[in-house]
């Protein structure tokens, strides 16, 4: 089955179960400075999922692109990517496990045709607080699983919780126990060093799970226990590329239409074949090269910062893995090339970028080709000065030139000098898990700060897009924002610089509209109707068929998902701290509210 089918499949079959569609948001999620990319299909439905209403209703899905950044050292094996794709479905205090598991049984085995025979399931084995989820075990063997490709374990394998397992849970958290189901690739020999006896969660790579029902049951009350959900909650996610892999029962899941271009592309270029020799670069640069035209499309560029800094790391170990192939120059933007082509129709953004995407990577491909050239030349100086080869000094060619050990070995034993692997590995090893530290609360998924300042911000910023609109022109389109609990940050399209005048005009009219203590309101419509009567849209995002519009008295009417204050009273006092340019043709201001 192609992706093109699978995506068509899993859309009608939820649309036949009435639920509507929500579009897929960008990888860089706008307003939320918890997390650096969107890393699960659910993120934009957290709101919901802890009780705000949907405007589309009580039954959701989507096809979320989604990325991942603590898979980076992980890619190189048959199943880990960084970016992905994730098959949604929610259900918002509507049916619950009943209608969940027998309808995902049903797209798995009716629609899609795998066999029963490969699939497991697991459940959550209960733990002092939460029963055991006889429940689900019960469903399942109604539908005709045995017993023995069911399997319960603790909450660290079947809970969903933002914190993890129960008794992490906060006060006011929502969570619960899930229910995931796995493909056994049966040519697939179990390895004893993973255990006696091989099982769906075992690490051997003969299962994989291909989808994940979680059922938000439970909240967490000022006692520190879990009580029932007067409202239950379901959300599904299921890995696209691993559905794919189980279609064609292989277990790399790199041959697959959504990556396997890009390996026969590399196999064009470099004359290599996909062996065993090679597969892990093979993987390594299809991943990567996939994931900056994603990243690329959504907006990111190359940098030494946040997700710029990402894509830099994706598309310079490319380079590296690409030197061990024979890779030679400008081979990125080829091979952006048939990524692109992959994805043609399920994200039309991508080639609308086209031109860009082949830029950035071009331009950061010559650039580091520079680097690795002094990297050589400071290989050199270390073995003139030094007279050997530490694993100090493998490790700075690591970091500071991106050197893979790999490549020192073999420059090393060229002159007859051994490295200390060990020791290297244990450099490493002691830099990724201070960065990790450091970056904690960075790199992880989570949601959108809803602190009262932030709320405040957030409905600043309709002031500030209007007062733009009317001070600089109607050809002012917002382009971007970023709001913390501090300050706002907002994009918007102009040609030209400010001029202090500007920013003051721009400065008193949202505080004039403050001043007047204007009201806000939310009606849901549909978007037709709401471009109709006027309201501001994130130009180039996909809306679904009915939208919020948020009002400020009759000053603002933007479409937004929300939240705001109820009226500008509550705001303060607005001061735009900087104005400066963020690209061709876009400027972008800093803002606070005293």
């Amino acid at each position: 089955m192609k992706h093109t089918d699978l995506r068509n499949n899993f859309s009608k079959f939820w649309e036949d179960k009435n639920h509507k569609e929500i579009p897929p948001i960008p990888l860089v999620l706008e307003n939320d400075p918890t997390t650096l990319f969107n890393g699960s299909g659910m993120q934009q439905l957290v709101p919901y999922l802890l009780g705000q209403e949907h405007p589309l209703g009580t039954r959701l899905y989507n096809i979320q692109r989604s990325f991942r950044t603590q898979d980076i050292e992980e890619v190189g094996d048959n199943r880990h990517t960084t970016f992905f794709e994730m098959m949604g479905n929610w259900s918002l205090g509507d049916y619950f496990k009943e209608e969940q598991l027998a309808w995902f049984w049903e797209f798995l085995t009716k629609e899609l045709g795998l066999p029963k025979e490969k699939l497991y399931v697991t459940v959550f084995e209960g733990n002092k607080e939460v029963p055991k989820d006889e429940e689900s075990i019960s469903i399942w063997k109604k539908l005709g699983i045995k017993s023995d490709h069911i399997h319960a374990y603790p909450a660290e394998k079947n809970w969903w919780s933002r914190a993890g397992i129960p008794e992490n849970m906060p006060e006011g958290e929502a969570g619960g126990p899930d229910s995931e189901v796995f493909y056994e690739f049966t040519q697939v020999q179990h390895d004893p060093k993973f255990g006696k006896e091989c099982h769906p969660n075992c690490d051997c790579g003969r299962f994989l799970e291909i989808g994940n029902s979680v059922f938000i049951q439970y909240k967490k009350n000022g006692m520190g226990q879990l009580e029932e959900l007067p409202k239950k909650n379901v959300d599904f996610g299921g890995g696209l590329e691993r559905i794919l892999a189980a279609m064609t029962n292989d277990p790399d899941v790199f041959k697959i239409d959504v990556l396997w271009p890009i390996i026969e592309k590399i196999k064009s270029l470099s004359g290599k074949e996909y062996d065993k020799n090679n597969q892990s670069s093979m993987r390594v640069i299809a991943d990567h090269m996939r994931a900056s035209v994603m990243l690329i499309a959504d907006g990111v560029t190359p940098s030494n910062k946040d997700q710029g800094y990402v894509l830099r790391r994706l598309i310079r170990r490319s380079i590296r893995h690409g030197r061990d192939l024979n890779l030679t120059q400008g081979f990125t933007a080829q091979l952006a090339q048939s990524a692109m082509s992959i994805f043609k129709t399920a994200y039309p953004q991508v080639n609308k970028h086209e031109q860009k995407i082949v830029q950035e990577l071009t331009n950061e491909e010559q650039k580091f080709q520079l680097t690795l050239s002094r990297g050589l030349k400071e290989f050199e100086r270390m073995i003139k000065t030094h007279k050997k080869l530490t694993a100090g000094d493998a490790f700075f060619l690591y970091e500071s030139y991106g050197f893979p050990v790999e490549v020192t070995k073999e420059l090393a034993d060229e002159k007859n000098i051994s490295i200390d692997l060990k020791g290297f590995n244990e450099e490493k090893m002691k830099h990724q898990t201070a960065s990790r530290q450091g970056s904690q609360g960075k790199f992880k998924g989570g949601l959108a700060d809803q602190s009262e300042q932030t709320v405040k911000l957030h409905t600043a910023t309709h002031l500030l897009h209007q007062s733009l609109r009317t001070i600089l022109g109607i050809h002012v389109q917002q382009k971007g924002s970023n709001i913390t609990a501090e300050r706002l940050r907002f994009d918007f399209s102009y040609p030209d610089k400010m001029t202090d005048v500007q920013i003051k005009q721009v400065e008193d009219m949202v505080n004039e509209q403050i001043s007047k203590n204007l009201s806000v309101s939310k009606r849901v419509t549909t978007y037709d109707e709401a471009i109709k009567e006027g309201a501001l849209a994130f130009f180039g995002e996909r809306y679904p068929e009915k939208v919020s519009v948020y009002s400020v008295g009759s000053f603002s009417k933007e479409i937004c998902g929300g939240p705001h204050v109820t009226n500008t009273k509550e705001l303060g006092h607005f001061r735009i701290t900087k104005e400066s340019s963020a690209g061709a043709g876009i400027r972008r201001i800093y803002a606070i509210l005293e």
